[in-house]
């Protein structure tokens, strides 16, 4: 019933959307009519869209979960009832991600940022060197707070625009990871897979990609990001760490920070943010019943090529200045070349029609679109028809 009624509203929206184009090409400049439903398409970097359904089930039980009489923002995180629920989402991440043996599964407050310091803190020592490689705005504010830690934090630096060769970096002999941004949410750069990085440690910030697609987790020693993005609300991080690397965190790491500690309690040494790891639950549920991460694959691989297409077919009137071997299917950045005062009203007009929140970042300008697993492919539809309607009537 859920899925037909978000479904219902996606016809709503992609009717209004394309009814308020043609009434735009009809008379010019004219911006399109906002939608008939209430929610919009939301195309924002995070927080992002979230699925429908699983919106309303989380509304459903909000009062009362499962009969239980209360909330499960008001239950002990000791109990039996939110037990299941913790250990239910555990199991369903370690499924969908294929998670091997001699890997523990952290569900930390905080999000990506405050894992930053927590890499070093229990990686390394002060006199250590680490690597970075640094393909945008997240990976460098990364190696930034790894330096706070380490005396020797080499950068392997990029134009943010592309990922250099792997066999180009210069890696430090000896150092105790190498640290990579796997989708940077900014610039719109994907890594395509685990680089080889010599047998390090590799540590991934993965934010705005996790569950977007397989993963060989075997080849990480550390994976991590903040759920806000492709996942569920604001306030956690989920890190994947390989069980070797826990038990040696310096001496004055916090134990909030402390992934040995967090490990032995399962992420239970303090109250967890327990209705975050509810409503992911909620979502790692619903993305093993549509086919795990082979079938969320597909899907994100065809949104972003509607995107991507609309750009190209645009003959030059919208760019992408990523590197095509390494675009994010994500984060898509663009921008129109010719007069950089048109998106401003790409921007008004847009959101006007009910696809909101493609201003690109403040540090780059331009326009982006966040297209994460809980996009609608009406959605990426509307926005390409969008994006030819807005070219003819400004070109």
């Amino acid at each position: 019933m859920a899925r037909a009624a978000a479904g219902a509203g996606a016809r709503r929206r992609g009717a209004a959307a394309a009814g308020g184009a043609a009434r735009g090409a009809a008379g010019a400049g004219a911006a399109a009519a906002p939608p008939t439903a209430a929610r919009v398409f939301n195309f924002s970097a995070g927080p992002a869209c979230m699925y429908e359904d699983v919106l309303a089930e989380a509304q459903r039980e909000v009062l009362d979960y499962k009969g239980c009489g209360m909330s499960v923002m008001e239950m002990s995180h000791r109990g039996g009832d939110y037990s299941a629920i913790h250990d239910a989402a555990e199991a369903d991440l370690r499924e969908l991600m294929g998670v091997p043996e001699g890997y523990s599964v952290l569900m930390m407050q905080g999000g990506a940022s405050l894992v930053f310091a927590g890499l070093p803190l229990n990686l390394t020592a002060r006199a250590d060197a680490v690597d970075y490689v640094v393909t945008g705005s997240w990976s460098k504010k990364a190696a930034q707070e790894a330096g706070k830690f380490c005396d020797t934090v080499n950068v392997v630096q990029g134009d943010n625009k592309s990922i250099p060769d792997p066999a180009s970096w210069a890696l430090t002999p000896g150092s105790k990871y190498v640290h990579l941004c796997d989708n940077e949410t900014i610039q719109g750069v994907e890594f395509q897979g685990a680089p080889d990085v010599g047998g390090r440690t590799l540590c991934a910030d993965v934010s705005s990609n996790f569950l977007s697609r397989p993963i060989d987790v075997s080849k990480y020693g550390v994976i991590y990001g903040g759920v806000q993005k492709n996942i569920g609300p604001a306030g956690l991080a989920l890190v994947i760490v390989r069980d070797d690397l826990l038990g040696s965190p310096r001496a004055d790491c916090p134990a909030m920070l402390d992934f040995s500690t967090l490990a032995e309690a399962r992420s239970l040494y303090n109250t967890p943010n327990c209705w975050n790891i509810y409503m992911c639950g909620l979502v790692f549920r619903k993305l093993l019943d549509m086919g795990g991460l082979e079938a969320v694959a597909r899907a994100n691989a065809e949104k972003c090529a509607v995107v991507y297409g609309a750009i190209a077919e645009s003959k030059g009137f919208y760019d992408c200045p990523v590197d095509e071997a390494v675009r994010s299917r994500m984060n898509v950045p663009f921008t129109i070349p010719s007069d950089a005062e048109l998106e401003k009203a790409f921007i008004s007009e847009s959101t006007a029609a009910g696809l909101v929140n493609l201003k690109g970042h403040r540090s780059v300008g331009g326009m982006r679109a966040s297209i994460y697993n809980a996009m609608p492919m009406q959605g990426v539809h509307d926005l390409a028809a969008f994006m030819k309607d807005f070219q003819a009537r400004h070109q």
